[in-house]
């Protein structure tokens, strides 16, 4: 069941923006997770030689934890949002 909003959505409501964030964390997880382990599988399965496989995958998760953080320390969910010059 998709999450409800009880009211009409807007990237200038906090809250609405702090789920908005919270649910593109989860949708970049969902997909690097996806990509990452059909990758390995199929290394693992024809025994392959790919030597950017390990440093892509390295590199996705640092790419997911400066995410995270963002999402959790760095972003300012404030009642009104900075304007961007």
């Amino acid at each position: 069941m998709p999450p409800r909003w009880p009211r009409k959505p807007d990237r200038k409501d906090p809250d609405f923006r702090k789920l908005d964030d919270r649910m593109n964390f989860a949708f970049h997880v969902a997909v690097a997770a996806t990509v990452n382990s059909g990758l390995w599988f199929f290394h693992i399965l024809k025994t392959t030689s790919w030597e950017w496989l390990t440093p892509l995958t390295l590199g996705w998760v640092g790419v997911i934890l400066l995410h995270l953080i963002y999402i959790s320390a760095i972003a300012n969910y404030d009642q009104t949002p900075p304007k961007s010059t």
